[in-house]
């Protein structure tokens, strides 16, 4: 079977971690398959935030856990590694664009043996005062919108299998 298809067909989500952070090499791979995602007219409205400082991931999760109404949950599932993606909604097509964002940092995380999930009010995050500072801590425009956030690390149980296909 060839490998692309493969990886499609295998891909599972995982909500369960080990603390052993992704190495550098392998989150350099998945970053660059993120940033050649397709994209509207070419403009790349796409950007990714990596945090791998626990302090800063337990700050968004934190914020994360209250958008969902639950401060005591833990919706990064003790991943090591967040990778924000974020777009510019000046682009017509930027939820678009930051959803294939998502597909091909899931699809090259899991093509390199890095497990991952697809979390998401990202959306809600950074439209909040909380959000916005963060983005300007970030260097980044205020104006830019959550799209998801790719947890990255390494399942501490294996995923359940797929569903059959409808």
């Amino acid at each position: 079977m060839n490998d692309v298809i493969r990886c499609l067909l295998t891909r599972r989500s995982v909500k369960k971690y080990r603390a052993e952070q992704v190495e550098e090499e392998k989150l350099e791979q998945i970053l660059q398959a993120g940033s050649y995602a397709a994209c509207g007219m070419g403009k790349q409205a796409g950007k990714i935030v990596v945090l791998q400082d626990p302090a800063d991931i337990a700050q968004l999760e934190k914020l994360n856990a209250q958008i969902l109404g639950n401060p005591d949950l833990h919706p990064f599932y003790g991943a090591p590694t967040v990778l924000i993606v974020l777009a510019d909604p000046e682009r017509g097509t930027y939820v678009e664009d930051g959803s294939l964002v998502m597909g091909n940092l899931m699809l090259a995380a899991h093509a390199v043996g890095v497990d991952s999930c697809w979390i998401h009010r990202a959306k809600e995050e950074f439209a909040s005062p909380e959000g916005k500072a963060l983005l300007k801590e970030w260097g980044l425009s205020e104006n830019y919108v959550g799209i998801g956030h790719c947890i990255l690390g390494y399942a501490a149980q294996e995923p359940a299998p797929a569903k059959p296909r409808k």
